[in-house]
């Protein structure tokens, strides 16, 4: 299947679903604290997804156990909320998708487990700072490699590698549509953006190297070298001028 053009319709349904996806993250980012499990995490998840009228988009998405992926430390992307316990320093990247009328909001913030490093926090902020740089390039007749190329070179100039195993994606209907666009790449190469596509860009960026491992229950990935992981990511969608992020309150 190619690239599916989103009506306007369906992309203010998208808006809808970022907007609750965007204050379900916001409501978690507050409660993370030290001594707290994963698990609570994904209680909240739930119960607000669902008092604001959207279901989860990972709950048992290819058998995925949880609303909410929390994924710590070193640990990159789709970590289970389990007994885990939060310790001061740590560093959580929280990814969370909602269902509104069958289309899909998807996005993920990084946050700080009370005092944090200075390296921690660097990481952070140049993984927001990558996602921010790839958005500002997503303009009708730009090239999808512009917005790989942008979050490569934002990480990569700032010391910081940027994971090549995992990417992001088109969204709409379905959680994962065509393209994938990695974090990585050459400006001026890919499909042509056009009005009415919409995007997942999501940098996943590391302290160390960019190789990655997969864990031993098959969800959990982590940096091959034990180093920090940060993941940033927005909804987007692309219109006559500027791009829209959809994943905002």
């Amino acid at each position: 299947m190619g690239i599916i053009i989103k009506s306007d319709r369906e992309i203010a349904i998208m808006r809808q679903a970022g907007r609750i996806v965007a204050t379900v993250l916001g409501a978690l980012s507050e409660q993370v604290r030290p001594g707290m499990k994963t698990k609570e995490l994904d209680v909240i998840a739930a119960r607000e997804l669902e008092r604001l009228g959207a279901k989860p988009s990972f709950k048992g998405y290819r058998g995925f156990p949880a609303n909410l992926c929390v994924s710590v430390n070193d640990e990159i992307v789709h970590g289970i909320p389990g007994e885990r316990v939060l310790d001061e320093g740590d560093i959580v990247s929280l990814d969370l998708g909602a269902i509104l009328k069958g289309l899909q909001g998807d996005a993920a913030v990084t946050v700080g487990v009370g005092e944090i490093s200075s390296q921690a926090e660097q990481l952070m902020k140049t993984t927001e700072g990558a996602l921010k740089a790839s958005i500002a390039v997503a303009y009708p007749g730009a090239r999808l490699g512009d917005i790989s190329a942008a979050i490569q070179n934002y990480a990569e100039s700032r010391g910081c590698s940027v994971v090549r195993e995992y990417t992001g994606h088109g969204i709409g209907r379905e959680m994962h549509e065509e393209p994938q666009i990695p974090n990585f790449g050459s400006l001026g190469v890919g499909p042509v953006l056009k009005k009415g596509m919409t995007l997942a860009l999501e940098p996943m960026v590391n302290v160390g190297g960019w190789r990655t491992r997969l864990g031993n229950d098959h969800w959990v990935v982590f940096t091959a070298d034990g180093s920090l992981s940060a993941h940033f990511e927005h909804t987007i969608a692309i219109t006559n001028d500027e791009p829209e992020v959809l994943t905002i309150v």
